[in-house]
């Protein structure tokens, strides 16, 4: 397990991988908690059964129980403008259930009051459950911007969840306005997703769509300023590391690839903070 803050490994990361066997891989590599995917989010996805009472919960549940990995977040809702309350209140009961603290969507609708007022009644749900909704910024959806994000959590009391590649995608990068406004809303952010990628963005939204969901960079060995994004959330924020890679995996198999994630995140992770530097070139000047 890590010594410092919290690691995490995303479902996305081993996607094919059921929820039992990602616990089980998860606290074999030495991560402390995974995400959970409880609905599939395409068509062709392998559905996971993790409502109260199925085989697939009482078996994570045992896996839990005996590595001591947790399940911290769960996933995936895309809010598309339509009436999908049934949806996520059986995510939030599948939630409940495995002890997760939050539930990450995304938006495809347009309509900012609608999706408003649908993730404030997402919210109030959620305290029946102890789940709060993490709205993610995805820079090919449409909610694609920090402000954007910010806007729609400070309006229904939901919170945001920060992926380190569609930061990239959508341009909150270190000196930028959107970099400015995320480092002015982190009391919003409950969790960091860590991957790594070029700096060139995708051609178009279908490259885009494919590098998200099955071809990331694994931490530090890409072009994204991994050290200024850590050292801006803080130290006591969760990390994720959400790093698919389906050429990779087939190659190193699933805790080969579990491993080697740990391995980079922990080395980004690692290196002295910014504060930290500036305290111990401040002790040496007045030294």
């Amino acid at each position: 397990m890590s010594a410092a803050r919290p690691l995490g490994l995303a479902q996305l990361s081993l996607l094919n991988t059921a929820p039992p066997q990602l616990v089980a891989i998860a606290a074999e590599a030495g991560f402390d908690f995974i995400g959970a995917r409880v609905r599939p989010v395409t068509s062709t996805e392998r559905p996971y059964d993790l409502q109260p009472g199925s085989p697939m919960l009482k078996e994570t549940l045992a896996r839990m129980a005996g590595t001591g990995v947790t399940v911290r977040d769960i996933e995936f809702l895309l809010l598309d403008g339509t009436d999908q309350r049934e949806a996520w209140l059986g995510m939030m009961e599948a939630g409940q259930a495995l002890g997760a603290a939050s539930l990450t969507v995304a938006a495809s609708a347009p309509d900012t009051g609608r999706l408003a007022d649908t993730l404030a009644r997402m919210t109030e749900d959620g305290r029946n459950y102890g789940i709060v909704p993490t709205l993610e910024p995805i820079s090919y959806q449409a909610v694609n911007s920090i402000p954007a994000a910010v806007a729609l959590a400070r309006a229904s009391g939901c919170r945001i969840v920060v992926d380190a590649l569609h930061l990239n995608r959508f341009g909150a990068v270190p000196g930028s306005a959107q970099w400015q406004d995320l480092e002015a809303n982190l009391d919003l952010v409950p969790l960091l997703q860590l991957c790594d990628g070029p700096v060139q963005s995708p051609a178009d939204r279908a490259a885009l769509v494919a590098e998200s969901r099955s071809e990331r960079g694994v931490p530090g060995e890409g072009g994204f300023d991994l050290a200024a994004l850590v050292d801006a959330v803080g130290a006591d924020v969760p990390v994720s590391v959400e790093a698919p890679s389906d050429s990779t995996v087939a190659r190193l198999g699933e805790l080969g690839w579990a491993r080697k994630l740990r391995e980079t995140a922990l080395a980004v992770l690692a290196p002295v903070s910014t504060s930290e530097r500036a305290s111990a070139a401040e002790k040496a000047v007045t030294a």
